[in-house]
């Protein structure tokens, strides 16, 4: 466990992550929509208005807005807030669970980009390859730098996650004739094979259909409507949940 105040590395990574969840809803915002996600300045989407500093203070801005627009009272999006305070939760328990300054940051690391993930896709139904491109190399890292683990089983768990979600898509195409599993679900089985390890894919697949079915049943009841085969489910947000939550257990 890394000390808060002994540890400066701890301390940084706390102290900025609700910035840090910030930028990770700029991008799961922007980048499916193809903007630039650094130099155009913030507003809103509602009345254009330019966001000042106070409206850009990371949870307090929300808060004190009443999660709406200082200037047309639109409503600020939840999820905004929630990724925020997600990104700070997510470092918390890093700081908590991890026993090396490299498994500290590059695990948070890991986290952060599995909370842009999951946010993304519960938007948009997509996984930009940038995120999933950083993650297959944030994973590998994590087992490269694992003495436990090494490289090796890290190239293994990226292989076995890719491969066996691959061969589940084509799978499903040849049997119901169109396509059930994105291939950005596959791209992010990569980095997260490699980062939670070939061992823990059984049970991270369990978790993530399970939360999948759950979420698929509480969305139809709450829209009156038959569950069936034709329910979009954003999967890779479960399966980047899941990856976090046994992450964090196993680190």
């Amino acid at each position: 466990m890394q000390g808060f105040f002994s540890d400066p590395l701890a301390l940084f990574l706390v102290l900025v992550s609700p910035a840090v969840g910030s930028f990770l809803g700029v991008l799961a915002d922007r980048l499916p929509r193809g903007q630039d996600v650094l130099r155009a300045p913030s507003a809103c989407r509602s009345c254009q208005r330019r966001l000042t500093v106070p409206d850009l203070i990371p949870l307090l801005s929300y808060l004190g807005l009443r999660g709406r627009c200082r200037s047309c009272q639109t409503p600020i999006p939840l999820r905004l807030f929630l990724i925020e305070a997600g990104a700070l939760f997510l470092a918390f328990w890093a700081v908590i669970v991890t026993h090396t300054p490299l498994q500290l940051g590059l695990g948070t690391l890991f986290l952060w980009l599995l909370l842009a993930l999951a946010a993304t896709d519960a938007q948009w139904m997509r996984l930009p390859d940038v995120l999933t491109g950083l993650l297959a190399l944030c994973g590998l890292a994590l087992a490269g730098g694992d003495p436990a683990r090494g490289l090796a089983d890290g190239l293994l768990g990226a292989a076995i996650g890719a491969g066996g979600f691959a061969l589940l898509r084509f799978a499903y195409q040849r049997m119901r004739g169109r396509e059930g599993l994105g291939l950005g679900d596959v791209k992010l089985m990569v980095g997260i094979g490699a980062g939670v390890g070939p061992l823990a894919l059984p049970m991270l697949l369990l978790l993530a259909a399970l939360g999948a079915l759950i979420w698929a049943f509480g969305h139809a009841v709450l829209r009156g409507v038959a569950l069936g085969a034709q329910t979009a489910v954003p999967f890779g947000s479960f399966l980047s949940m899941a990856a976090a939550g046994l992450w964090l257990w196993l680190a």
